[in-house]
C-alpha cells in the first residue's frame, strides 16, 4: 500500500520520529486581525460640520463631549493649516528680486515653526516655447496649488543667469533656510516627466510641506487640482520612488553670484543673488 506523505496519522509520525519520512513543513501561521479603529479614528472620516451634527444626536453626554473637543481639535487643525497657506501660486520675479524673493524668503519661519526650519522655496528657470519647458510650468503650478506653504517663484533662465543655454533649461533650484538643497538641471530632457515625479523628488528635498493631518487645506487643493492634470496621466507610469533623473545635479554652495564658467558653456552655474 502506498504511503502518503501528506497525512497526519500516528502511522506516518513514527516514521518521521525514525527518519523515513521528512518532518510536516510548519503549519502556516495566521495573520493577526488588524487592529479595530479608534473612536478618534471613526471621526476623523466625517467633517467638522458632521462632527457638529453627531455630537447633537450623541446618545449620551460623555460622547457628545468627545466629538465636540475632537471637531474642536479639528478646526484648529485646519486653522492652522490655513494660516500657514501663504502662498498658492507661482510668482514671477526678475534678476533684482532674487536675494529678496528666494534667498532671504527661505530663511523666514513659519509662525508656530518650534524646529525653526525657515520656507520651501522652488526657483523655476524657463524658456516660453520650449515644450519641455511649458510642460515642467505646468507642473510647477499646480504643484504651487498644492502646496501652498511652499513659496514657488519663475524667471526666464537667460534673465537669471546670463548666456544660460537652452540645453540647461528648464531649471529648479530648491531653496530652504538660506541654502540651495536641490539643483534641477534640464528636467525633462531625458524623456517625458510626469508630475508626481517632480512632486516625489520636491518632497525628499524638503521643498514641500504636507499637512498635519490628511484632508485640510492642502489635500483639497490637490484634489481640486486633479481635474487640471487629467492629460498628463496619459504618460507612461513612472514610480516616483524609482525615479532618478540623469540631468539631476546638486549644488549645495552659499550663493554669491550668479556667473558662469568660461571655461565650458555647458559646465555648472554657481549661485549667489
Amino acid at each position: 500500500m502506498a504511503i502518503n506523505a501528506d497525512e497526519d496519522t500516528e502511522f506516518n509520525d513514527a516514521l518521521r520520529k525514525h527518519g523515513i519520512l521528512p518532518p510536516r513543513p510548519p503549519t502556516p501561521r495566521t495573520p493577526s486581525p488588524p487592529p479595530s479603529p479608534t473612536f478618534d479614528d471613526l471621526l476623523n472620516d466625517f467633517t467638522p460640520h458632521e462632527l457638529q451634527e453627531l455630537a447633537e444626536d450623541a446618545p449620551d453626554d460623555e460622547t457628545e463631549r468627545l466629538i465636540a473637543l475632537h471637531r474642536k481639535q479639528r478646526l484648529a487643525e485646519e486653522k492652522r493649516d490655513e494660516a500657514r497657506a501663504r502662498f498658492g501660486e507661482v510668482y514671477p520675479i526678475g534678476r533684482e528680486d532674487y536675494t529678496r524673493e528666494v534667498t532671504e524668503a527661505s530663511m523666514k519661519d513659519e509662525e508656530d515653526d518650534d524646529n525653526e526650519k525657515g520656507t520651501g522655496v522652488v526657483c523655476f528657470l524657463y524658456k516660453d516655447g520650449l515644450p519641455r519647458s511649458d510642460r515642467a510650468f505646468q507642473h510647477v503650478r499646480s504643484l504651487a496649488k498644492r502646496y501652498p506653504r511652499t513659496k514657488f517663484v519663475s524667471i526666464v533662465g537667460d534673465k537669471c543667469i546670463p548666456n544660460l543655454p537652452d540645453s540647461r533649461v528648464p531649471m529648479l533650484i530648491v531653496y530652504r533656510k538660506g541654502d540651495i538643497r536641490q539643483q534641477i538641471v534640464a528636467w525633462g530632457a531625458d524623456r517625458e516627466r510626469r508630475l508626481e515625479e517632480l512632486e516625489a523628488i520636491l518632497l525628499v528635498t524638503g521643498a514641500l510641506d504636507l499637512p498635519d493631518r490628511p484632508g485640510t487645506l492642502e489635500e483639497k487643493q490637490k484634489s481640486r487640482d486633479e481635474e487640471d492634470e487629467g492629460d498628463l496621466e496619459e504618460e507612461d507610469d513612472f514610480p516616483s520612488s524609482k525615479m532618478r533623473s540623469a540631468a539631476t545635479s546638486t549644488n549645495s554652495r552659499a550663493p554669491r553670484n550668479i556667473r558662469q564658467k568660461k571655461e565650458d558653456s555647458d559646465s555648472e552655474f554657481e549661485f549667489d543673488m
